[in-house]
């Protein structure tokens, strides 16, 4: 029966497999490296736009044009208070659930988010993902394990119109890490990925894709990922930290099933649950996110 499934799912995608810039079952034929390129291109002549700050300016709401979208496109970027101006900063990414924007997480909870990462010390940066989710075309209850409804999604969602959102929302988020890259002193041996639910699914998938850019991996409670047509060997030295909610109901199952199998796989995984629903988990696991993060200092 897995093999009748893994056949349908790689007939699905239309991207090419090699070993460079391997094909995802779940994601977009878009190849990595040329929008990687096109990308750091962009970022050498791209006008940033401050839309709103706060915090002294320490905390900006930004805009950079898209093209292919015809449309600005924000994002959020917070610089630690004691920042010289100088000094190389480490870089965390995080990335949005669905139904929300580059700035929903970050204001929640009194800010905890942009207070842990003044904190630690690092520079956040939220992007909006062009109104689509990261590339990843897995949605509940296409979660991993469940390769019957995986099947199903990815035939729904295979669109060339649902291709056309994923690919431009995968292209943003690539568009606004070059352009903090070319426009703060970041070290680049510390850029970290994280994100909830949605986020957690492109945390997954931009992480692979795009792994020569990450030294560590935190998705939370969103395990959107398929055992098959996914090139979980290029995670092998990656660092992951994945959490999920004891009463996160639906997700709860799959994390734990993925949590087994990147263990068997031997995946440098660590795996934490904490008292909390899908929502609830996130103030619960947020500086646990950043002391993981911290280790890579």
């Amino acid at each position: 029966m897995r093999k009748k499934i893994t056949t349908v799912l790689f007939a699905i995608t239309t991207a090419a497999a090699t070993a460079q810039n391997p094909s995802i079952v779940f994601g977009t034929p878009l190849d990595a490296q040329t929008v990687m390129q096109e990308a750091a291109a962009l970022a050498k002549k791209a006008e940033v736009k401050t839309l709103q700050t706060w915090e002294e300016g320490r905390d900006k709401k930004c805009a950079y044009f898209f093209e292919e979208l015809g449309e600005e496109m924000p994002f959020r970027v917070c610089v630690p208070k004691a920042w010289d101006g100088k000094k190389k900063l480490p870089l965390v990414m995080f990335l949005h659930g669905g139904w929300n924007n580059e700035s929903s997480y970050l204001d929640e909870n009194d800010k905890l988010m942009v207070r842990l990462a003044d904190e630690h010390g690092v520079l956040l940066v939220s992007p909006l993902g062009a109104h689509s989710s990261y590339g990843n075309r897995l949605v509940l209850p296409a979660e991993f394990g469940k390769d019957k409804e995986v099947e199903e999604t990815l035939a729904k969602r295979n669109s060339p119109e649902m291709m056309r959102e994923q690919e431009l929302s995968e292209k943003d988020v690539i568009k606004v890490l070059e352009i903090v890259l070319k426009n703060y002193p970041v070290d680049r041996k510390r850029l970290f990925l994280c994100g909830h639910s949605m986020g957690s699914g492109g945390t997954w998938y931009l992480g692979a894709k795009y792994a020569d850019y990450w030294r560590a991996l935190a998705p939370m409670s969103g395990p959107f990922v398929t055992r098959e047509g996914y090139p979980w060997e290029r995670l092998k030295r990656m660092p992951i930290f994945m959490s999920e909610g004891t009463r996160a109901g639906a997700s709860l199952q799959s994390s734990r099933q993925l949590r087994d199998f990147a263990k068997e796989y031997g995946l440098n995984l660590q795996y934490k649950e904490v008292d909390g629903d899908h929502g609830q988990m996130v103030p619960m696991i947020l500086p646990d996110v950043f002391l993981f993060f911290d280790q890579f200092k």
